[in-house]
C-alpha cells in the first residue's frame, strides 16, 4: 500500500514539465507586458505630478475623480505614519518579490500564459511602486472612486496591475486544482 503510493508520487514528479531550456521558451517572454504596464504607470504618475497640486481633485465623471495623493505606506496607507522606516521595508519587500517573480517566470514554460501574465502584472506593479518609493519616498496615487461621500482609497495603475495579477493567480490555482481532480 505504502509502496504503491510512493510509486504513484514518483510518476507524478516525472510527469512535471522540465524547466524551459532557453529564456525564449520560458515565461520571461511575457516581460513585454510588464514593460508596457510599467511605462503606463510611470507616465500617468509623471503627468499627475506635473499637472496637479497635492490633494487637488478633478471630477472626471460621476463617482470618479483624478486626485494627486501621496501614500507613504502600503495598501490603504498601511504604516503611512510609521516614521520613515517603512519606505525601506517596502522597498526591500518589492525587490524580493520582483526577484522571486522573475525566477518563477524563468521556470514557467511560455505556454503557461495565464500564470505568466499574472506574474508579469504583479512584477510591473511592484516595480512601479518601487520606483516611486526610491524617487520620491512615497507612492503617487491618483485614481479616486467614490459613492456619495464614501471614497475608496486612491490608487494607481501599478496597484491595478498587482490586483489583476493576484486575481489571475487565484483563478489559475482554482482552475488547475479542478483540472487535477478530473
Amino acid at each position: 500500500m505504502v509502496m504503491a503510493k510512493y510509486v504513484t508520487m514518483l510518476k507524478s514528479v516525472d510527469s512535471l514539465p522540465a524547466k524551459p531550456a532557453t529564456i525564449a521558451q520560458s515565461g520571461l517572454v511575457w516581460l513585454w507586458l510588464s514593460v508596457i504596464s510599467l511605462i503606463a504607470d510611470q507616465l500617468t504618475k509623471t503627468w499627475i505630478i506635473a499637472n496637479f497640486k497635492l490633494h487637488e481633485s478633478v471630477a472626471v465623471m460621476p463617482m470618479f475623480n483624478l486626485v494627486y495623493a501621496r501614500n507613504e505606506g502600503a495598501a490603504f496607507s498601511f504604516l503611512s505614519d510609521a516614521g520613515g522606516w517603512q519606505r525601506w521595508f517596502f522597498t526591500a519587500i518589492a525587490l524580493s518579490i520582483s526577484g522571486l517573480l522573475i525566477y518563477w517566470l524563468r521556470g514557467l514554460h511560455r505556454s503557461a500564459k495565464l500564470l505568466s501574465i499574472a506574474y508579469a502584472l504583479v512584477l510591473s506593479g511592484a516595480l512601479g511602486n518601487l520606483i516611486d518609493r526610491l524617487m520620491y519616498g512615497y507612492v503617487v496615487d491618483f485614481l479616486d472612486f467614490y459613492y456619495q461621500n464614501s471614497h475608496w482609497p486612491a490608487f494607481n495603475i501599478a496597484d491595478m496591475a498587482i490586483c489583476g495579477g493576484a486575481m489571475l493567480i487565484i483563478y489559475d490555482a482554482i482552475t488547475s486544482k479542478e483540472q487535477e481532480t478530473k
